[in-house]
C-alpha cells in the first residue's frame, strides 16, 4: 500500500526541483494539450468502479482463493492454491488494487465534490469507499482504515480492528444515503447505475443491511439499531436494481472470461455440482458446462485439493468448466444481488430485528436467484421450492439461508466466503490434500509489502488479532 505513496512523494519532490531549476523557462510549450490539467470526477469514478470490480472478481481475490475456499470452483491444473498453499505475495494484488487505485480515486472524488458542492458525487464515493473497506476487513481482518489514504500525513497508517471498521462503515453508509438526492446535481462516469441516484440510495441501504448482519453475532445491539433504522427505507427490490458492472468485449471483458481465454486451470467443484444434482437444481446447467468428452454424467465436478498428478488423471475434457453464462466476455460482475437482499431480510426477521415473514422472504430470495440466472418457468421454480430439502427450516435458519445463499452467490467468491464463515453453512469438507491440518482458510494473510513498509503497524495488528495465518478466525466470525 505504501509503495504508491512513496513514489508519489518522490515524484512531487522531483517536480519541485525541476521547477526551481527551470525557473521562468517553463512556458506553454511544456504543456501536453491532450492531458487534463485537473482531475475530473467522472473519469475518476469510471476508473474506481472498473478497477475495483475487476479486483473483486479477479483471479487472486476470487478464482484463486475465495471461490476455492467455498468450493464453488476447484483446480484441474497448478493445484497448490486448492491445497491452501499461499505465500505473503499471494494476496498482494487485492490489497494494492483496493487501496492504491479504488480508494485513492474515491478520495480524490470526495475532495473534488467538496470543492464543487456536488453532494451526489460525494455520496456515491462514500458508498463505494465503504464497500471497499468492508471487502478488505472481510478478507484480512484488521486493516488501515481511519488513517488510510492520507498521503502527506500517514505514510505508515495504524490498523483498526474489525469492530472499528464495520462501525465506521455503517455510520458512513447512513451519511452517504442522506447526502444523495435524485433531484440534485447530476453525476457522470457512473458505469454501475448510469447516474441513477435513486438506485445508489437503494444500494447504500442494501449494504447497510449486509454489514449490520455481518456484525450481528458480535454486536447485536448495533445490528438491531441499523436494521430498525432501515425499515421503510428504499432498498434494492428487483433484479433490475442489483449492483453489477456489465462488462463488454475485449479489453473490457469479465475477469473470469478473460482468464479462460488463455488458461484452463479451473473447473466447477464437485461439492457444488453434487449439491445441485441432489436438489435437481435448475441452475446446474447455468453454473457448469457439459464435459467436452462423453461421460456417464453430463456435468462432472472436481474434488477440491487434488495433487497435480491426481488432477491430471481426471482429464481436462472429462470435467466441467464454469457455465457459458460466466465465460461470456459481457458476463456481469455482481457486487450485490436482489436475492442477497431478500436472504438478508429473511434473516433479519428471524433474528427479530424487524417484522415480516421469514419463510416468504426466503422463498422470494431463491426465486430471485433462479430468475437472475435465467430460470423463469414458474412450474420449475415452484417444484424446486416444494422439495423438503429446499423448504425453510425456522429451527435452523442458518442452514436454510446459508446453504441457499451459498448457491445463489456462485461466482461471487468474496461474499460467499464471508457468509459461509458467518453462518457456518453449508458444512464443507476441507481440501483432500490440504496443508492446514484439516482446516479451511478463514482469512487472507497480509501482503509482504506491509511487513516491510508498514512494519510496526503490521506487528501491532497481529499482536491484537492473532497470528498472521490463514486459519486465524476474525472478529465477526464468532462461531
Amino acid at each position: 500500500m505504501n509503495t504508491r505513496y512513496i513514489k508519489k512523494l518522490v515524484s512531487l519532490v522531483v517536480v519541485a526541483a525541476l521547477a526551481v531549476a527551470c525557473g521562468d523557462d517553463l512556458t506553454d510549450t511544456n504543456v501536453n494539450p491532450n492531458e487534463a490539467l485537473h482531475p475530473q470526477p467522472d473519469y475518476l469514478l469510471t476508473n474506481a468502479i472498473k478497477a475495483s470490480v475487476d479486483t473483486y472478481w479477479g483471479v487472486d481475490n476470487n478464482m484463486n482463493s475465495t471461490l476455492l475456499f467455498v468450493q464453488h470452483l476447484a483446480k484441474i491444473q497448478y493445484t497448490d492454491p486448492d491445497r491452501y498453499r499461499y505465500t505473503n505475495t499471494s494476496f498482494e494484488s487485492t490489497w494494492k488494487g483496493f487501496y492504491s487505485v479504488g480508494l485513492a480515486d474515491l478520495a480524490e472524488i470526495t475532495t473534488l465534490a467538496e470543492e464543487s458542492g456536488n453532494d451526489n458525487y460525494k455520496g456515491v464515493a462514500l458508498i463505494l469507499r465503504s464497500w471497499l473497506f468492508a471487502s478488505l476487513t472481510d478478507l484480512y481482518g484488521a486493516v488501515p482504515y481511519r488513517y488510510a489514504i492520507q498521503i502527506t500525513d500517514q505514510l505508515a497508517p495504524a490498523y483498526d480492528g474489525q469492530d472499528v471498521v464495520y462501525g465506521g462503515i455503517l455510520d458512513d453508509l447512513k451519511t452517504a444515503v442522506e447526502l444523495l438526492d435524485p433531484e440534485g446535481d447530476a453525476i457522470a462516469g457512473d458505469i454501475l447505475y448510469n447516474g441513477n441516484i435513486a438506485n445508489w440510495i437503494k444500494f447504500g441501504n442494501a449494504l447497510r443491511l449486509r454489514y449490520a448482519l455481518r456484525i450481528a453475532d458480535q454486536a447485536e445491539d448495533k445490528a438491531r439499531e441499523v436494521i430498525t433504522d432501515l425499515q421503510g427505507e428504499p432498498i434494492i427490490s428487483s433484479n433490475d436494481e442489483l449492483a453489477r458492472l456489465v462488462y463488454a468485449s475485449s479489453p473490457n471483458q469479465n475477469p473470469i472470461a478473460l482468464n479462460f481465454e488463455t488458461r484452463n486451470d479451473y473447473r466447477v467443484s464437485r461439492t457444488m455440482v453434487e449439491t445441485l444434482r441432489t436438489l435437481s437444481d435448475p441452475r446446474l446447467p447455468v453454473f457448469a458446462s457439459p464435459t467436452e468428452a462423453t461421460t456417464p454424467e453430463v456435468y462432472i465436478g472436481v474434488p477440491n485439493g487434488l495433487t497435480n498428478d491426481a488432477a491430471s488423471d481426471l482429464g481436462l475434457t472429462k470435467t466441467s468448466k464454469p457455465g457459458s453464462y460466466f465465460l461470456r466476455s459481457d458476463a456481469p460482475g455482481v457486487v450485490l444481488s436482489y436475492s442477497e437482499v431478500l436472504f438478508n431480510l429473511a434473516e433479519a426477521v428471524e433474528r427479530e430485528f424487524m417484522t415480516g415473514d421469514a419463510e416468504a422472504l426466503y422463498e422470494q430470495a431463491i426465486t430471485a436467484s433462479l430468475q437472475q440466472f435465467g430460470v423463469t418457468n414458474t412450474t420449475v421454480i415452484d417444484d424446486y421450492l416444494d422439495q423438503p430439502a429446499v423448504q425453510y427450516n425456522a429451527a435452523n435458519y442458518r442452514e436454510s439461508i446459508g446453504t441457499q445463499k451459498w448457491i445463489a452467490l456462485f461466482g461471487q467468491g468474496p461474499e460467499a466466503f464471508s457468509e459461509w464463515r458467518r453462518l457456518d453453512y453449508p458444512q464443507l469438507t476441507p481440501a483432500v490434500n490440504g496443508v492446514l491440518a484439516g482446516k479451511i482458510p478463514v482469512r487472507f494473510i497480509y501482503p509482504g509489502s506491509e511487513q516491510s513498509l508498514n512494519g510496526k503497524s503490521y506487528r501491532d495488528a497481529v499482536n491484537v488479532q492473532g497470528t498472521d495465518a490463514l486459519t486465524t478466525r476474525l472478529w465477526f466470525d464468532k462461531q
